[in-house]
């Protein structure tokens, strides 16, 4: 190799190699100090995208534990109120017992009957003034209380929605609903042109033109009917929650993450997820076909099978509740005719707390899910984000080495071409 002072390469070798190594040093500073092994997208992209999606998940799966321990507590709350309907019930069933005998006199029995008409006023407020969050319970909703619990993901959420029958001495109890579980619906499909082919996918802001027409048989046989007259696509969404269709529930999505597909739908067409538990709901279009604005064309609504898992309570056509408000103690045979509609209240009352303390359960079981896979999710991510504190160490002081040694290297490569003066002398 020839002696020459125009290019120092050593010098230049030395340079790179030890900017690398500084650079090293710096991340292994880096993922010491923060515990983190991924602190930017440079150190593993793949990775980053990995923890970013499971922390979400995490942060999801810890809120919806979370919310199904307030369902537990609305639930509790409803079955003491009741728990105390009970106690006035069975105070009833004293009193109606003592006024059937027929040994009361008539001011004995009007007593007996101003006590028991206190009862049935104190089940009314009861009814009126138990609440939860500064919200009415016994509202006798259709669309109930929906607590929802979920990953962050379609297919990772579940809905379970709370009934709660109405509680009045005219309305006591309820007994002969059964609850259904679902994840079938239907896909409003918003992004189609009259092509079948997706242009622009619609957003929650854009306008919409029409509206969609519930149909609810009613458990008398009637049917009473919703159409919808939202103007944009949020709203829309937002009126068919608020309307309490029962067993319906609409969110924004894409038609891949329901599984519709078919040769004029996109997987990435977006529309409205209507997950429907109950068969006695029908949905079509309403008068006017519904349209988005942002396409050429009107929607379509499609079968699916991968709608939110939901939990509902359904009336049945042998729904039982008890009314108490037209009863009273003031003979012996209205009492004996009371004394058979309070123990059917009672029963009443027992089945709704049924109901509930299975409502209780399920809510209790989907929070142990959710926190076990919770603690599962942030392993996972642990074990691809956290810095090898191990590894990291020998890391550091190698690089620690490798700097000294890149110094003295490149002062040494900087020195030797001043050998080259010698030969000048």
């Amino acid at each position: 190799m020839a002696l020459g002072v125009l290019n120092n390469l050593s010098a230049l070798a030395a340079e790179n190699n030890l900017n690398n190594t500084q650079a090293s040093l710096q991340t292994v500073l880096q993922q010491l100090s923060s515990g983190s092994q991924i602190n930017s997208g440079s150190d593993n992209a793949a990775g980053l995208s990995l923890i970013n999606g499971l922390q979400a998940n995490s942060t999801a799966l810890t809120q919806s534990a979370t919310n199904a321990s307030e369902g537990v507590g609305l639930l509790q709350v409803a079955d003491g109120a009741l728990s105390q309907v009970t106690n006035l019930l069975n105070r009833a069933v004293t009193l109606a017992t003592e006024t059937a005998n027929g040994t009361l006199t008539g001011s004995q029995s009007a007593a007996a009957n101003q006590e028991y008409q206190s009862i049935l006023s104190e089940i009314n407020t009861i009814g009126s003034t138990t609440t939860y969050n500064s919200s009415q319970v016994f509202t006798g909703s259709a669309a109930g209380t929906s607590i929802y619990t979920g990953d962050s993901s379609t297919t990772g959420a579940s809905i379970d929605n709370l009934y709660f029958a109405p509680l009045s001495s005219s309305t006591v109890g309820d007994a002969g609903g059964t609850v259904v579980q679902s994840s079938s619906g239907q896909f409003v499909d918003l992004s189609k042109d009259t092509s079948g082919v997706l242009t622009t996918a619609a957003q929650t802001t854009d306008t919409v033109a029409g509206g969609l027409k519930f149909t609810i048989t009613n458990a008398d046989g009637t049917t009473s009917t919703i159409t919808t007259t939202a103007t944009t696509v949020g709203s829309l969404i937002q009126e068919i929650n608020k309307d309490g269709i029962p067993g319906v529930t609409a969110s924004f999505t894409t038609a891949g993450a329901e599984g519709v597909n078919s040769a004029t739908i996109s997987a990435n067409d977006t529309g409205i997820m209507l997950t429907n538990t109950n068969t006695s709901v029908t949905i079509a279009q309403g008068t006017t076909a519904l349209s988005d604005s942002t396409t050429a064309g009107t929607t379509t609504i499609n079968a699916s099978t991968k709608g939110i898992e939901t939990i509902s309570y359904q009336r049945g056509t042998n729904e039982s509740t008890t009314n108490l408000s037209t009863t009273d103690l003031l003979t012996a045979g209205d009492a004996q005719t009371a004394l058979t509609q309070i123990n059917a209240a009672i029963n009443n009352v027992s089945a709704q707390r049924g109901y509930l303390g299975a409502q209780v359960n399920t809510l209790n079981a989907v929070s142990q899910v959710e926190t076990t896979q919770q603690q599962n999710i942030l392993a996972a991510q642990n074990s691809v984000q956290a810095t090898d504190y191990a590894q990291a160490t020998s890391n550091l002081s190698k690089y620690e080495v490798l700097s000294q040694t890149g110094i003295s290297a490149l002062a040494q490569a900087n020195s030797l071409q001043q050998e080259v003066t010698k030969l000048l002398q």
